[in-house]
Parts: C-alpha cells; structure tokens; sequence
C-alpha cells in the first residue's frame, strides 16, 4: 500500500498553505488575544471547498479523498491550531456522523450549508461523569408520541454555541439492553430548539480561537425523525467517527511540529551569539534536527493511516494505525512546542511570538479525541493483550 502523496495533493497542499498564510496569518495573535471566533474566516474557508472536501457533489462538495482532508487540517494548523480544529471538527464531527449515517431528508436539509461552511455542526459525546468511558452517557432521550424528549448535558463540544453553528448531534440513552447496559442512540437537535442551551465559552488554557461550550438540554423537544441512524447504534456510530477523527488530530499535530520547525530554522539561522548565529551551535542544532524527524515521521504515521481510509483497509487495521497515529503525533506535538520555545528562550516566553500560543496549544492534543492513555490501551488491543 502507497501513501505518498500525489502531485494533486501537494498542489492542493500549496493553495491552502498560501491562504492560510495570506488570511489566518496576519491575524491570528489578535484573535487569540480577544478569544475572538473568526466567523469571516470560517466562510472564506467555505468558499475554498474545505468543508466540502469529503462530501459529494449533490450537497455541494468536491467528493474528495479524506487525505485531502488531512493535508487541509495540517496546513491550517500549521498556522493556527484552533482554525485547524475548527474545520476538523467541522467536517469529521459534524458534516461526516450526517453524511454517514443519516436519511436522505436529514442530509438535504442540513449538509449544503454545512457543506457550504456558511453553517457549522458540533458533535456532542463528552458528559462530566463520561469522557474516556462514553458507554456512561447519562443524557436521556424518551419518546412522547411523535417527538423525542432529551435532558442532559454535554461538555468541551467544539463548534457547539458559535452564531453560525445550525445543530448539534448528541448521543442519549433511549432505553435499556435486555443484558442491562444503555441503549445509545444519536439525535439531531437543532441550535435554538427550547430548552437546548449553550453555556458560556470556557475559558481554556490554549484554542482560544476555537468555539468551545458546554451544552444543557431541559426537555428539549425534537420530531423523532431527528434520530441519526438506527436506533441503539449511536454509541457505535460515534466510535467509528472517533477513529476517523483522530487520524485528523494526527495531522492538525503535524503542522505543529512542522510550524515549529519552521520558525526555528528562521529563528536559529538570524539570531546571533557571540558574533554567529545560534543555529551554528549544535546544542540549538541538534534540537532542530529533533523537529525534522518527528515531522517526518508524524507525517509518514498520519498519511499512511489515512491512506489505508481511502483504500479501504479493514477497520481493525485501520483503527490500529489511527491510534499509533495520534499517539505518536500529539505527545511529538508537546515536545516539538517546549523545543521550540527553549530555542527561542526569553523571546519563546512572549505572547507576541507564535511558539507562546503553540506551547499553549499544544496539550489538548494529547487529551481529545482520545487520551494517549486511551491510545495505547487501543493498541495493546489492536496486538493482542487483555488489556481492560
């Protein structure tokens, strides 16, 4: 199996890099500074295609490879982590649970717009008492005649309370197994139905560009033609969507470390000691070189597993090469941000230089869409070993 990227890749790699430098770039550090949601940009990502990457022509997107997907997410996130995981929560948490598992209805009503990035979707697994163990949904669903009745609440959902989020999909109990273990479905519940609220923002130690809540629902009303695939199978669903979507964090890693590569190569080769510039010494050399092979490697993990995707590999193979993937990827991504802020030294300690906010940005890989506690118990699985 090949996972080099094609020449189609790469050009397409170029444009996104180009736009992310012409319309993130300049303005990233103020944004995080106000902790400001950069609707605009959101919208001209959409009027690139990059929401529509994955979905198909007749709901207005390019019908494209999830590679391409990646190689938009690492580009972004080269630049900026939190419009990084803006589009890949957008897609993979919001756009791909309704193409993949919706009716034909639900994808015409809610995927152009998304599709479009004229609208954003959340995807709400996460409760206070249920991160890593999501089989301990505590939200509720109950049937009232024609409509579905959800309490509960949900937290750290991306792309959740924005003004041009249009829905969030949340997982709920719908009832109990015959063994006793939760029903889990999936429910579609629009933003602005009674009773669904978005909490205020956290305020989180780095992404403070990206749009982060936690969601309450009291009795909030949706038809029940809302449920997202078959009833009982959201827990399910969502675990395949979660497989996909750490292959993404994968990538949203790699720019990382390729964005600190970057600045450090600039950096060590125009800042001078002593009468030469720092690069020359191999205590900054060496680190710099440190960079290079985990961006390599991070980058040859990443893109083999989203090749395997795209070619149809099992989903055992699969879900084992995007749990080493991200593994590998986000702790890389943490060590990658404390190298490049001890090259930069004083300077890396400014807010006003980029490795500040990467260093920031940086730990929440490690955590979401899987910890790499819950990574390495998936590939202990993945070999073999008993693992609970």
């Amino acid at each position: 199996m090949t996972f080099a990227l094609s020449r189609e890749h790469e050009t397409f790699r170029r444009s996104v890099r180009e736009f992310a430098e012409a319309e993130i770039g300049p303005h990233v550090a103020q944004w995080d500074k106000d902790h400001h949601f950069p609707v605009d940009a959101v919208h001209k990502m959409g009027d690139l295609g990059l929401f529509g990457l994955t979905a198909p022509e007749e709901f207005g997107g390019s019908g494209g490879d999830f590679t391409s997907l990646c190689v938009a997410i690492e580009e972004l996130g080269r630049v900026d982590q939190s419009i990084g995981i803006t589009l890949e929560a957008g897609v993979g948490l919001g756009i791909t649970p309704i193409l993949e598992y919706g009716t034909q209805e639900q994808k015409e009503q809610w995927l152009p717009d998304l599709v479009a990035g004229q609208r954003l979707a959340g995807f709400g697994l996460t409760e206070p008492g249920a991160g890593s163990d999501a089989s301990a949904t505590k939200t509720k669903a109950e049937l009232d005649g024609d409509q579905w009745v959800v309490n509960g609440s949900k937290q750290f959902i991306t792309n959740s309370g924005s003004e041009i989020t249009s829905v969030v999909t949340v997982t709920a109990r719908t009832g109990t197994r015959d063994n006793g273990s939760p029903e889990i479905s999936a429910i579609i519940l629009p933003s602005g139905t009674p009773g669904f609220v978005a909490e205020a923002p956290y305020d989180k130690l780095g992404w403070h560009i990206s749009d982060t809540h936690p969601l309450s629902f009291t009795d909030v009303r949706v038809p029940a033609d809302h449920l997202l695939g078959d009833r009982g199978r959201g827990y399910a669903q969502f675990l395949a969507t979660l497989d996909d979507g750490r292959v993404a964090i994968a990538a949203l890693a790699v720019g990382l470390i390729q964005g600190c590569l970057d600045l450090c190569v600039q950096y060590a080769g125009e800042r001078t000691t002593f009468g030469v510039p720092i690069g020359s010494k191999q205590g900054v050399a060496f680190q710099v070189a440190d960079l290079a092979v985990m961006a390599q490697a991070g980058r040859a993990l990443t893109y083999q597993a989203a090749a395997m995707k795209d070619n149809g590999a099992s989903s055992k193979e699969f879900k084992q090469a995007a749990s080493i993937a991200k593994l590998y990827t986000s702790e890389a991504a943490v060590t990658a941000t404390r190298i490049a802020t001890q090259v930069f030294g004083g300077y890396g300690f400014m807010e006003e230089y980029p490795v500040a906010r990467f260093y920031r940005d940086a730990k929440i890989l490690e955590i979401g869409e899987g910890t790499s506690e819950v990574q390495r118990m998936l590939i202990a699985r993945g070999l073999g070993l008993p693992v609970e």
